[in-house]
């Protein structure tokens, strides 16, 4: 989930976003992965798949209860794994804190959040959801502030979440 702009990274499929862009990354088969970029036009998908991908990521732009459904290609470490399963099991329209989501999964909350910023896609997998105790926003694909996080901050607004309110 770097923040690389489409001359850096060979991507499929840009989708213009409010305020940002989505990378979309895949091969015929699998999404390799999804990076959040600075706002810029969408490219139109060069793959069947990647045209899937832009549909359900516009989808969830429209409609924040829309439900992925995309071919992801396995990625991370056995605990990354563990973060990104737990982190999938928050309901739409509340956030975890690391604290929380480490207590589920037996771990600390640094690690999480290591986890998080490792995540390979964005959305599909809402590691926005996760957020730092005392109604702070915590970091956001390993970064504590600037423009990732002014994209957690829409996110969890779309999705009409209090992360103050969060679960210790």
């Amino acid at each position: 989930m770097s923040s690389q702009t489409a001359v850096q990274a060979p991507y499929q499929a840009i989708v213009a976003a409010p305020g940002f862009a989505l990378g979309v990354r895949c091969d015929a088969d699998e999404i390799i992965g999804i990076e959040y970029l600075p706002p810029q036009a969408a490219q139109e998908p060069s793959s069947l798949l990647a045209a899937e991908a832009v549909r359900q990521l516009n989808a969830y732009l429209r409609d924040p209860a829309f439900a992925f459904g995309l071919p992801l290609r396995p990625a991370g470490t056995f605990f990354q794994r563990k973060v990104w399963a737990q982190i999938e099991q928050i309901p739409l329209g509340q956030a975890w804190t690391y604290g929380q989501v480490a207590k589920n999964i037996r771990s600390a909350p640094r690690a999480v959040g290591q986890a998080c910023g490792r995540n390979p896609y964005p959305l599909v997998v809402p590691c926005h959801r996760v957020v730092a105790a005392g109604g702070q926003l915590g970091g956001f694909s390993q970064h504590g502030d600037g423009f990732l996080l002014d994209i957690k901050r829409w996110l969890l607004r779309h999705e009409n979440c209090d992360f103050a309110a969060a679960p210790r």
